[in-house]
């Protein structure tokens, strides 16, 4: 009975069926119209790059054309877009007849499309703001007053530099640094001069030179010969020796 009501209880109230259906199909109502209006959104952004695009090149053209005029064609000799085996004129023939030369500081200045379309969002290069004029040079005449003259004052700034004896001179004295040099060519020599030929017959020749241990008259030591272990009998408490068996 517990069971049935628990299971009914939890239907009816709870987790309501047709509430979370209903739930679910608002959410997928509404899922589908932000699709919509973020794919709307997305050809609008992408017919204005187009348009923003083919502005540029139009406004490249202009330039061009202007920046070109002098190769239009006159009544008696044929410019270079004006060719007479054509039928027609090339379409820069007829640009360059509507528009006007460029004069010669026009011509030294950048193209006005690269700075006129620019897209502030993007951030490809940093904006142009405009500037005020710039101010009237300055009257070289002697400002009334106590002044020195311009020309002292520029050779006291500009005057070379005269380190006196203490700023020009080393502060380790020529006994110290003889010392120092002294000290690392001894650190960068070896420590003998004997060269060493392991691979050559040069120290057959040479006599073995025995060490101390080695030379008394009571003879070597047998450790290292015939035992590594020291070993006393005397001591042991067993005959035999232990040995440990797994």
């Amino acid at each position: 009975i517990q069971k049935r009501w628990r299971g009914y209880y939890i239907r009816k109230y709870i987790h309501n069926y047709y509430a979370l259906k209903k739930y679910l199909e608002a959410i997928s109502v509404n899922n589908e119209i932000v699709r919509n209006e973020l794919q709307e959104y997305a050809e609008m952004k992408e017919k204005e790059e187009k348009r923003k695009d083919i502005e540029k090149k139009e406004k490249e053209k202009q330039y061009q054309a202007r920046k070109m005029h002098y190769l239009l064609s006159t009544e008696k000799i044929a410019g270079v877009y004006n060719s007479p085996f054509r039928k027609s004129p090339d379409p820069m023939e007829l640009l360059l007849r509507k528009s006007k030369p460029l004069s010669h500081r026009q011509q030294q200045m950048k193209s006005p499309f690269a700075y006129k379309l620019y897209d502030w969002p993007t951030c490809k290069r940093p904006p142009t703001f405009s500037t005020a004029q710039p101010l009237p040079p300055i009257g070289r005449q002697k400002p009334q007053g106590p002044f020195r003259d311009t020309a002292e004052v520029l050779q006291q700034r500009y005057k070379p530099l005269e380190p006196t004896l203490r700023v020009a001179a080393s502060i380790s004295s020529p006994l110290e640094k003889a010392r120092e040099k002294m000290k690392k060519e001894e650190w960068r020599n070896c420590i003998h001069d004997n060269e060493f030929l392991p691979f050559s017959s040069y120290h057959k020749n040479e006599k073995y030179d025995p060490s101390i241990h080695r030379s008394v008259k009571y003879g070597q030591e047998t450790y290292g010969i015939t035992h590594f272990r020291e070993v006393q009998p005397k001591k042991w408490v067993a005959d035999k020796v232990s040995h440990c068996i797994f």
